[in-house]
């Protein structure tokens, strides 16, 4: 199976770097396998910092550089990267996979999606077993989002939670290859064919719920999508946007944030449900913050974030 691995850096070069680290044992093993790292313009000296490491690594015989004029975001650079390797005259790729640059490949990560992939024909996009440093598994399958489940989310209290379970985004993490709505962009392997039926990712969305909308659009599709726990991967969440990890209580919530859930919900499902989705959220989180509060448990969410979500959604969308 010919694999083209998308890499897209921002600001992370000693990350990318080790992620190409770990990826090199598992790329060598198939030698029509190719890797693309593209950097989001960033500030820093990445561009010449990252083409370097390549070079002194040897890794120039399977992974390429290229530095873009912007950062226009997760899906753009993504999308840049495959649109460059389709101008090279090297595709066609039987399937290309998106991985994160803060992540760490273990051993196996690549063997066990093509495995998967091949096996199955059927199943347009698959994703792996996403960990913490300490081995602890991270949520990397989910659910569609919906009104009720931005409700459920918004709430997170028992009762509540127990009656909305169809509805909840994240799911408890499944042990064995499930079939699932949408996977972490982080470890995502797109089959060559579902790009040609429904294109690109959409590059509207700067960060957050792209990935989420392009598992929808496969899924109407018909093309399935499934979490392949046996493919692992180190997910150093949130280096480059804070948004998740460590530093997701430290900070307020970026408007960029909330522009993706905006366009996900109105795109996908139109301007009413998205309306809908938007008022249960309101209405529920801070029901569901006292309930915390009562029961003596850390609410560790971003500073401001129910006068976020109310500001960016209502009182300053152009």
């Amino acid at each position: 199976m010919k694999v083209l691995v998308v890499i897209v850096n921002y600001r992370t070069a000693s990350l990318t770097i080790d992620c190409l680290r770990s990826l090199a044992p598992e790329i060598t093993r198939f030698p029509d396998a190719r890797c693309i790292v593209v950097d989001n313009h960033s500030p820093d000296d990445s561009a010449e910092v990252i083409p370097a490491a390549i070079c002194a690594a040897g890794y120039g015989t399977w992974c390429r550089f290229a530095a873009l004029p912007e950062n226009g975001g997760f899906a753009y650079g993504n999308n840049e990267a495959i649109k460059l390797e389709m101008r090279s005259g090297k595709l066609p790729y039987d399937a290309v996979w998106l991985l994160n640059p803060d992540t760490i490949v273990c051993a196996g990560a690549l063997a066990e999606l093509i495995a998967f992939m091949e096996s199955r024909p059927d199943v347009g996009i698959a994703g792996g077993r996403a960990e913490n440093r300490d081995g602890s598994v991270r949520r990397s399958s989910f659910r569609f989002h919906t009104a009720l489940g931005e409700l459920e989310g918004a709430l997170q209290f028992g009762p509540a939670s127990k009656a909305l379970e169809r509805y909840r985004v994240a799911p408890a993490i499944p042990d064995a290859p499930t079939r699932v709505d949408w996977v972490s962009g982080a470890s995502m392997m797109v089959r060559w064919g579902v790009i040609e039926q429904i294109g690109l990712l959409d590059s509207g969305y700067f960060m957050y719920y792209e990935e989420t909308d392009y598992c929808l659009r496969a899924a109407r599709a018909g093309f399935a999508c499934w979490y392949v726990p046996a493919s692992r991967i180190v997910h150093l969440v949130g280096q480059s946007s804070g948004v998740t990890g460590a530093a997701r209580g430290r900070k307020p919530r970026p408007k960029y944030w909330f522009d993706s859930r905006w366009r996900y919900f109105k795109n996908n499902h139109g301007r009413l449900t998205a309306h809908a989705a938007n008022l249960l959220w309101i209405g529920g989180y801070p029901l569901g913050r006292m309930w915390q509060k009562v029961r003596g448990k850390t609410v560790d969410d971003p500073p401001r974030l129910w006068w976020d979500f109310v500001k960016y959604n209502y009182l300053s969308r152009s």
